[in-house]
């Protein structure tokens, strides 16, 4: 889009806010460098940063519920200092417990994979429409929430005990961070499952549906360049 790093546009960044602590600490650093915008990934880091600033710009993406998070008053008129884009729809999950049954007709439970902490409200954004699609499928739904990494293995083993049991697992950064142990430990208890992402399905997941993430990278460079240009340029 003819902007060179060094040249005529600045970027400072923070990786790895893997807890709320770290995200605090990281979007406060952020803001202290008054930035002329921010970009954050995901619902717990955009929620840091509107914590520490209502006046600089913020663009946001894989954000599951905006709304509800209180990040924008709608969807079509933001509001705020905050605008952004959403990874994916609240019906998504029927679609992922569609695919289930469609790829393993013998599923007779189906569980839902993910953190609280992490998941677009607290995990129940997705799941009136997971439980609406397996009831029309005559399927038992149970709620697997996983709180880190040492719950994860313990989750699966017990999924998988149960005869005829399917996994969907959500779209939550939770999940995406850990892809490479779900996916190798769905694959040793032998669970069939569906996921949000080809990232999953290309470490080994069985079948993903979904958005593709790095085109939500995409467009949020179209949206911060929507600024004025003079507030870009070193």
């Amino acid at each position: 889009m003819g902007w060179e790093r060094g040249r005529n546009i600045g970027i400072d960044y923070r990786w790895k806010a893997v807890d709320e602590k770290s995200r605090q600490r990281l979007a406060k650093e952020l803001v202290a460098l008054q930035p002329d915008l921010m970009l954050g990934q995901s619902t717990p880091t955009t929620a840091a940063l509107l914590q520490q600033t209502s006046t600089i710009p913020i663009v946001f993406l894989s954000v599951g519920d905006p709304v509800g998070e209180g990040f924008v008053a709608g969807l079509s008129r933001p509001g705020h200092n905050v605008t952004g884009f959403i990874n994916m729809e609240a019906s998504m999950s029927g679609k992922w417990v569609e695919l289930l049954k469609e790829i393993t007709p013998s599923v007779t439970r189906v569980a839902i994979l993910f953190n609280p902490a992490t998941a677009p409200r607290g995990g129940s954004y997705y799941l009136d429409s997971f439980k609406s699609a397996a009831q029309s499928l005559g399927l038992q739904t149970i709620a697997a929430t996983v709180h880190d990494s040492s719950e994860i293995e313990s989750i699966i083993a017990a999924q998988a005990r149960e005869p005829n049991t399917g996994l969907v697992v959500t779209s939550d950064v939770f999940p995406l961070v850990h892809r490479t142990e779900i996916t190798a430990l769905v694959a040793r208890y032998r669970l069939p499952t569906v996921y949000p992402y080809r990232q999953f399905a290309e470490v080994g997941g069985l079948l993903s549906y979904g958005n593709d993430l790095r085109d939500n990278y995409r467009r949020a460079a179209t949206y911060v360049l929507r600024a004025p240009a003079a507030a870009l340029v070193n």
